[in-house]
């Protein structure tokens, strides 16, 4: 704990681009395939919905490794079966910093919660996509899953273990500007070095972020 760190808060805005699927219940299997923005496509890849297999495939780090992490927490927090996932189209460019990996476990959440209503609200699939994702290698924050509310504006609001989202109206258009800088960047090394700066930092570096 560190009472010098404030609770925060952040803009978020989801654009026109994402991922779209299609969803039908399985009686015992996890069925993925998927598309890129470039039309590649990985799959069908079956895997058992047994948490233990799951959890395995999740902390691999492997192409389905967030749809994994998502399907594991459903299956330990309800009583579901199967799902077969066709992620048929995708243009929302990957691994570019725009959230493609939250935006697939918002997408499994959904399937998930709409094929089985589990009743959740977009907060409630913005939970269950962040420890999704949190399975993985991958220790994201809770900024990302914000996609779930689609391509509008959202004030969160972050204050230790708690989140609140409030969706804003604007009186004018927000434009958004992505700029492709043909660069590389290792998400799973960025987040790790991002939490070493909380809740105490060690360095000079680590207090600035």
């Amino acid at each position: 704990f560190n009472s010098k760190v404030v609770a925060g808060m952040c803009l978020v805005s989801g654009t026109s681009q994402g991922l779209y699927a299609r969803a039908t219940p399985h009686p015992n299997k996890l069925v993925l395939t998927s598309h890129d923005h470039r039309g590649n496509r990985v799959g069908p890849e079956e895997l058992s919905m047994d948490p233990k297999e799951l959890l395995r495939v999740a902390n691999s780090g492997s192409h389905f490794a967030y749809i994994a992490g998502v399907a594991y927490q459903v299956a330990i927090r309800y009583h579901v079966q199967g799902l077969v996932l066709d992620n048929y189209k995708t243009d929302l460019p990957l691994k570019k910093g725009l959230s493609s990996s939250a935006a697939a476990c918002v997408l499994a959440a959904r399937a998930f919660n709409r094929i089985y209503d589990l009743k959740l609200s977009a907060r409630g699939e913005m939970d269950l996509a962040y420890h999704g994702e949190i399975t993985t290698p991958s220790q994201c924050g809770r900024m990302d899953q914000c996609c779930a509310f689609g391509a509008r504006p959202v004030l969160m609001r972050f204050d230790g273990d708690k989140l609140d989202c409030e969706e804003l109206t604007l009186k004018e258009p927000l434009y958004i500007v992505i700029v492709e800088l043909a660069g590389h960047k290792d998400t799973v090394e960025i987040l790790q070095q991002l939490n070493r700066a909380y809740p105490v930092a060690a360095t000079p570096v680590e207090e600035g972020v």
